[in-house]
């Protein structure tokens, strides 16, 4: 019996740190970023594609996720400390209304496009298969951050980590500074 629970616990384990680290790969790096477009919440549309040339901060966020509302403030901040430096920011918010997202995110003042991802298929998309299977495809990506290079490759991808949440953003900016460096 002893060695059966010593087995159950250590299967746990094991199960446990896996998840942990798999939030800690980067996903999809030196991959084309799938392409998309989606309605900003000023009725404009906003495409990926339109956005070669420049380095894209993308985060996915919803109005009820307390890590995405901890690093809301510090998204505008960085937006303001490299817009003029060709970076874009895009907050996409997955399945939920432009009423409900336009009252929530008001009190963060955002100066970059909120876009909408009502179906959830934008957020799907940038789903790797191998992290956290026990969720939708949708919300894999929440609180995740994305940059994606001037050419559209992904060069960096941070799933939510709970246990080394950093909503200062460190290490986005650490990677926006490298990226930025390179001719």
């Amino acid at each position: 019996m002893k060695q059966l629970l010593a087995l159950c616990c250590s299967l746990v384990i094991s199960f446990v740190t896996i998840v942990l680290h798999a939030q800690e790969k980067q996903p999809l790096i030196g991959q084309p970023a799938p392409l998309f477009t989606l309605k900003g919440l000023d009725g404009k549309d906003y495409s990926l594609a339109q956005m070669k040339g420049k380095v894209v901060l993308v985060h996915f966020a919803t109005t009820w996720c307390p890590f995405c509302n901890a690093e809301a403030p510090n998204l505008e901040s960085l937006y303001q400390s490299y817009k003029n430096k060709g970076v874009a920011v895009l907050l996409i918010d997955v399945k939920e209304g432009k009423d409900l997202v336009t009252q929530s995110f008001k009190r963060f003042d955002f100066s970059f496009p909120v876009l909408l991802d009502t179906a959830g298929k934008v957020a799907a998309t940038y789903a790797p298969s191998d992290v956290l299977p026990d969720l939708a495809r949708d919300e894999v990506t929440l609180a995740s951050n994305l940059i994606i290079d001037k050419e559209g490759k992904i060069r960096f991808y941070s799933l939510l980590n709970t246990a080394s949440f950093d909503a200062k953003l460190t290490q986005v900016i650490q990677k926006l500074d490298e990226l930025l460096k390179q001719p």
